[in-house]
């Protein structure tokens, strides 16, 4: 039996899936991502993900691919280039699944890029020529998709959305260095951030939050009718709005796909993200449709297991 394993490596956690060579998700399994590096942190990953395989009765010869999606750049020749959000040793981490698993095909791409060749193959891009996924998570990023080819530009930096700069006077910094990206207002930790900051400016406490990326909280807060909540979700659709208006002069997409942990409240901002999309994009652009992805968190793991299985036909 021919497995394939798709591997997200987000900010917070490290999910695996095993797929058939047809592209069934048979099972998952994750584990908190931590530093993921030296021998002993690569064979907890290992460890995961011979745990799959013997849950569906599989070797490790079985495997013909590993794919794995980080959330940095990737050039093409599978080169990881600067990680704002997670400590990883790439290529020690490409070493050992090579030794754990001699048979399969390595393939490295960026996490967003992963999601929205998840999202062209099995999701809602299926139908779409061309289109940008733009994932909401720890981080922010985009896939962009064009006449069914992914673009990952000449330094593997394409699609990289979350660092675009949005607020020019920004003095806080970004993971990644620099000032006022959209990551810092769009992303789970943006969001979390701006709610605890507007709740701070009005006097008002907080809802209860599990973690500095607990957006469901903020999100239930404000159909509950909280101030704060409403105020740092709109910041974000602001901020988006603005960004994805840029993307569209440059690309002209279809669609745009929203999707990652943030994207899971779609239902709650889709309204406003397209209305300041449309206030700031060109008149010809305000016809690209915004609409949720389709395969939620599970897109990348698609994605990435897609594209170490490309390698071997």
């Amino acid at each position: 039996m021919r497995k394939v394993i798709g591997i997200d490596i987000g900010g917070t956690s490290v999910k695996a899936g095993l797929f058939t060579a047809e592209g069934v998700l048979e099972t998952t399994a994750s584990m908190p991502t931590g530093r993921l590096v030296g021998e002993r942190a690569f064979a907890e990953v290992a460890g995961m993900l011979f745990g799959l395989l013997r849950e569906r009765g599989a070797r490790p010869g079985d495997v013909v691919g590993v794919g794995f999606d980080v959330p940095g750049p990737v050039d093409a020749r599978g080169n990881v280039g600067f990680l704002a959000n997670i400590e990883l040793d790439a290529d020690g981490l490409k070493a050992a699944m090579r030794k754990a698993f001699p048979q399969a095909n390595l393939a490295f791409v960026n996490d967003a890029n992963a999601a929205a060749i998840g999202e062209y193959w099995q999701g809602a891009g299926c139908e779409l020529p061309s289109f940008v996924l733009v994932a909401l998570g720890t981080g922010v990023g985009a896939g962009v998709v064009v006449d069914g080819r992914l673009v990952s530009g000449a330094f593997g930096t394409g699609g990289e959305i979350g660092h675009l700069t949005v607020v020019r006077d920004e003095t806080r910094a970004c993971g990644c260095g620099g000032h006022g990206h959209l990551e810092q207002y769009a992303s789970a930790l943006g969001v979390v951030r701006a709610y605890q900051e507007a709740c701070a400016r009005r006097g008002t406490s907080p809802v209860s939050l599990s973690g500095p990326t607990d957006t469901l909280a903020v999100f239930d807060a404000h159909r509950a009718g909280d101030e704060a909540a409403r105020e740092a979700v709109s910041r974000m659709c602001d901020a988006l709005g603005f960004a994805m208006a840029q993307v569209s002069a440059v690309v002209d997409p279809a669609a745009f796909l929203i999707g990652g942990g943030v994207g899971g409240g779609f239902d709650l901002f889709a309204n406003e993200l397209r209305a300041a999309f449309r206030t700031y994009c060109m008149p010809p652009c305000a016809d690209a449709r915004i609409i949720p992805a389709a395969l939620g968190n599970a897109a990348a793991l698609y994605g990435s297991a897609y594209l170490a299985l490309a390698q071997t036909e």
